[in-house]
Order: C-alpha cells, then structure tokens, then sequence
C-alpha cells in the first residue's frame, strides 16, 4: 500500500471544481487537504466523494473553541472517515486534552494534529499580538505543549521542522505547509523551503497547493515534486 507524504491542498470554491482536480492526481501519489472554503461550500458530502475515489483526507479546519465545543467538533469530524483533523495549539492544554479524549490515538482513528502557527505570519505580527519570543521559539513552545497533550503531531513550517524534530523525537508528525519547489513564487507565505529541504529537516509530509493545483498539468507536477524530493 503506497504511503503518500505529499498533501495537495484543494483551495478551490466548490465540490465539482475539487473533484476535477482530483481526477487529474493520483491517490498514490497524494494525499488531499480540505480547507475552511471548501467545506463550507460542499460540507461532509465532498468528504465522502473524494474517500470513494481512493483518498485519504486531511479536514483542515483548525478547531479554535471552548473544550466541550472542540471535542464535539473532532468527534464528528472522525465520523466522516478523514485521515487527519487539527485544532490551534493556541487553544490551549485543556481544549487540546479534550480533542484527544474525543478522538482516542489508534489505527482506526483519524491522526489529530495542532497547528502551531500559521506561515503567513512572522515575527512583526507575533509582537503587534503580545507574543513574545519570535517565531521560531512560539513554535516550539506550541509544538511541545501539543505533545504533551498527546497530541499525534504538529503542523509547523519548514524553518522550524529541524528544531522541533530534535526536540519532539521520531514518532510525532511534523506536517509542513509553506512548501514551494525551487522555481515557485512565495505567494503569501514567509516562511518557506523546497520539498527536498523540509524532507531533509525531518517533516514527514508535506502540504502543497498552488505549485500542483495551479499548474497546467497537475499530475505532471506532483510526479515532478517527487522527482525532487528522491534526488535528494
């Protein structure tokens, strides 16, 4: 059974605009990411549709709430059959506790995660919130609290993956957003790295949108990301 470490995120609008792309990848290849747009626009039904059609689903969705409200958010959430959930570490040890009480570590439970911070932001927007210590050292702060928690890993962007594998040890996820192959834009992320930098940093996968969704041939470009990342 193949073992994608790719996550393509569908930012599209609608279901059917997630479901050509789909059609245009491969499930060997990668995984898929399903964002606040996109469920809010096709819901549990998209879910369902892209499960059918061989992949596994990362229901990004951040879940940003009181315990109780947290909990039964994940619950439902890992009804849907999804691979992967995540809250914001930023919520805290006791909601954070909750989520994993919901959703109980095991095979047959989907992976729960916690974003630490979000790859738009840097340092200058850390101090204009009161958050002291910069980036790097917020992330693995966040990082460890979530681990704590039992949490099954973190998403944290390419330049803090080394640290916070040194710090968190080989079993706990690092999933890596802010991904760009070496001839891509930045977008509007700050803190990036190439496929191969993250995999060598010790992220186990690896979250990437524009560079893939956006391309002419998509499928192209996923096999060519992969290209990159076995030469390394």
């Amino acid at each position: 059974m193949s073992h994608p470490r790719i996550i393509v995120a569908l930012d599209t609008p609608d279901a059917e605009g997630a479901v050509a792309l789909s059609r245009r990848l491969d499930p060997a290849l990668c995984r898929l990411k399903v964002g606040k747009e996109l469920f809010t626009a096709a819901g549990p039904a998209l879910v369902g549709r892209l499960r059918e059609a061989g992949y596994a689903v990362f229901l990004d969705l951040k879940y940003h709430d009181i315990p109780n409200t947290v909990a039964a958010a994940c619950r439902a959430a890992a009804q849907l059959g999804v691979w992967m959930i995540n809250v914001h570490a930023l919520g805290g040890r006791a909601m954070m506790t909750a989520a994993r009480e919901a959703v109980p570590a095991g095979a047959q439970s989907p992976r729960l995660i916690a974003v630490t911070l979000l790859t738009s932001m840097g340092d200058g927007d850390l101090g204009e919130l009161g958050i002291a210590g910069g980036a790097d050292q917020t992330v693995l702060r966040l990082g460890g609290l979530a681990q704590s928690c039992g949490l099954d890993g973190v998403v944290c962007s390419p330049r803090e993956t080394a640290a916070m594998r040194r710090q968190a040890g080989k079993a706990f996820l690092l999933v890596t957003p802010g991904v760009r192959p070496a001839q891509s834009a930045r977008d509007d992320q700050q803190r990036v790295a190439t496929p191969r930098e993250a995999i060598s940093n010790g992220a186990d996968y690896l979250v990437i949108g524009r560079p893939i969704t956006r391309a002419p041939d998509p499928l192209a470009a996923l096999r060519a990301i992969h290209e990159e990342i076995a030469a390394g």
